[in-house]
């Protein structure tokens, strides 16, 4: 029997599996496929929320914690792995924001480097940027992560542990109860044990604590994205403008994201979704016409009411805990929202005010 289940086996769930194993617990992570395959891998990687100062409190004060913790994190697993996350640390620009006087206040507010540039400036750092820009928005400090390879290092280091046992193509299919307290999970393979369990399900998470009449407002929101085969240092940096964006990896591909559609858990792709992202990143870069779109997918990412996530303990029983509802910043949140939780398991100093995050009064029952 392990100290700690943790269920679902994307960032959250790895991030999660990783500082208990680092603290010295035995833990076993459930994934129904392959771990950061769903929306850990379809994302884009940009580590802030793409309009930070459009958030809540909440969302920032997590946010801003985890920014600085992905350089370190990217380090230690590439030294420990050999495979690259390719964390780069090289600004975000902004064009056409309609809303620069709050962005400037925000950043004032917690003392984030954001300031207007000149044209000059922009495309001094941007020579491809679309042209006809007087001015843009430039946070220095924003960096970018390749998150399949996030998620192919996290499983890397896991797999090397001792203390992991990863279960690969498990789905849980329900809770084991004595009275009020989960002591484990079922999974076609039979029962998994655990002192705890920690469901970090993404945008599954409310189907699996419905097994436990839970009601968690976690909705699957798709969104598309696409690659494309683009020569190096064509787009040097992120680059985003109304609300789409366009992210540069280090061998030249440019990823162009993504679409916000309430399909439940559809995950297909289309022809409409492709012509768009494709006219937006144009619009962004015009010389992507000249690249091919080498690949074009969708992810479902976990909308919750406000954004903000619901971590900590399942009221009404005990051993039953959860990390989900991050919407569009999973990746950006995680190294923070996992600390804070673990923080809480270990009965250690958190690092935030876990209050906003708890699920009650923010959940229902439906017994």
């Amino acid at each position: 029997m392990s100290d700690f289940l943790v269920v679902g086996g994307g960032v959250i769930g790895m991030m999660t599996t990783l500082q208990l194993a680092d603290a010295g617990h035995s833990v076993t992570l459930l994934e129904r496929g392959r771990c950061g395959r769903e929306a850990s891998w379809a994302g884009g990687g940009i580590v802030s929320p793409l309009y930070p100062w459009r958030h809540s409190a909440p969302v920032s004060r997590l946010a801003t914690w985890s920014e600085g913790f992905y350089p370190e994190l990217a380090l230690r697993l590439f030294e420990e792995t050999g495979v690259d996350p390719e964390y780069r640390q090289k600004g975000l620009l902004y064009l056409r924001v309609d809303d620069e006087a709050q962005a400037e206040r925000w950043a004032r507010e917690v003392g984030k480097p954001l300031e207007r540039v000149s044209a000059d400036f922009l495309y001094a750092k941007e020579p491809q940027a679309a042209p006809g820009f007087d001015d843009a928005l430039w946070m220095p400090t924003l960096g970018s992560i390749r998150n399949p390879r996030l998620g192919q290092a996290l499983r890397c280091r896991l797999e090397a542990m001792p203390r992991v046992t990863l279960r690969e193509g498990s789905e849980v299919t329900g809770f084991r109860q004595s009275a009020a307290r989960v002591t484990g999970v079922e999974t076609a393979d039979g029962i998994v044990e655990g002192d705890h369990t920690i469901v970090c399900g993404g945008a599954w998470a409310a189907e699996l604590l419905e097994r436990v009449w839970m009601a968690l407002p976690v909705r699957p929101v798709k969104g598309q994205m696409i690659l494309f085969e683009a020569p190096p240092g064509l787009v040097n940096r992120v680059v985003l403008m109304d609300g789409r964006y366009v992210i540069p990896r280090a061998d030249g591909r440019v990823l162009a994201g993504s679409t916000l559609e309430e399909t439940g858990f559809d995950k297909t792709t289309d022809a409409e979704a492709k012509a768009s992202l494709r006219a937006s990143a144009i619009g962004i870069v015009p010389a992507l016409a000249e690249c091919e779109v080498e690949h074009h997918w969708a992810g479902l990412r976990p909308g919750s009411p406000d954004g903000v996530p619901f971590i900590g303990a399942v009221p009404g029983l005990e051993g039953l805990h959860v990390n989900a509802g991050h919407y569009r910043n999973g990746l950006v949140l995680a190294p923070a929202s996992t600390h804070l939780l673990v923080d809480a398991l270990l009965g250690r100093e958190p690092i935030l005010d876990p209050v906003p995050y708890r699920l009650e009064g923010r959940v229902t029952s439906r017994r």
